[in-house]
């Protein structure tokens, strides 16, 4: 079964089409969403847990319609920001995963005790009673992503999520997305990321221009990205001018 599909589906957002009459099915292990800034990619995968509903057409998430089961695709579909401050809502560390576990169905006390030995998992049981702001942005994003694993969802979906990190930070995040069992989706202007990834969607303009293998998804819209640079460059931009 595949794990997501689209069916003509068009998404509106002030009066603008931001999808426009998608039909996708997405099944790989690990894909990759590209394109300019305003191409669509947030609102698509922001389709997949009911963070947003589609004007026209349906989505389908592990057999859920998102028509009628909009409440349930949180359960299957982990979705990590961009910004770690715009998830994290707790002030400890355990106290946020605790809060992942009760959304899981755990009442609140057995979730609190059940926070350690989720962080223990990955190796952060250490970080029980830290206070969250305490955390460097790598360490809030691990967090996101271990309150997210936690609930144990089908897919998972990261938004920009190397945008704030440093090489060291970045490294050891990609290594934990590649260890994990669930399909994962990723938005990423750091194209060199998905050179391991089964698939890339180039978006633009709210529909697909290209869908393939990364290598030739992330050349051509490398190339695509030289030009326009190059077009719209202002007077006096020598290091445009400069460029063989």
């Amino acid at each position: 079964m595949t794990a997501i599909r689209l069916r003509n589906v068009t998404l509106r957002r002030g009066g603008r089409v931001v999808l426009d009459a998608l039909d996708l099915d997405l099944a790989e292990r690990r894909i990759g969403l590209i394109g300019a800034n305003g191409s669509g990619k947030s609102s698509l995968v922001r389709l997949f847990n009911g963070l947003l509903a589609a004007d026209e057409g349906e989505v389908e998430v592990h057999g859920l319609k998102a028509s009628e089961k909009a409440s349930e695709l949180p359960r299957k579909v982990g979705f990590i920001f961009q910004n770690p401050d715009h998830q994290i809502i707790f002030p400890t560390v355990a106290e946020e995963v605790a809060f992942s576990l009760e959304q899981s169905g755990l009442p609140r006390r057995e979730a609190l005790k059940a926070a350690v030995p989720a962080l223990a998992r990955f190796g952060r049981e250490h970080w029980a009673e830290r206070p969250v702001h305490a955390l460097s942005e790598g360490e809030k994003q691990f967090l996101c992503i271990i309150a997210v694993l936690v609930m144990e969802p089908a897919v998972v979906v990261l938004d920009e999520p190397f945008s704030s990190l440093d090489l060291i930070t970045r490294r050891r995040l990609e290594g934990l997305i590649a260890t994990l069992p669930q399909q994962v989706i990723t938005i990423a202007h750091e194209l060199d990321a998905f050179s391991v990834y089964d698939r890339v969607l180039w978006l633009d303009g709210g529909r697909v221009r290209l869908d393939g293998a990364p290598g030739e998804v992330v050349g051509a819209y490398r190339d695509w990205a030289e030009a326009q640079a190059a077009e719209q460059a202002l007077p006096g931009d020598t290091l445009l001018e400069a460029r063989p």
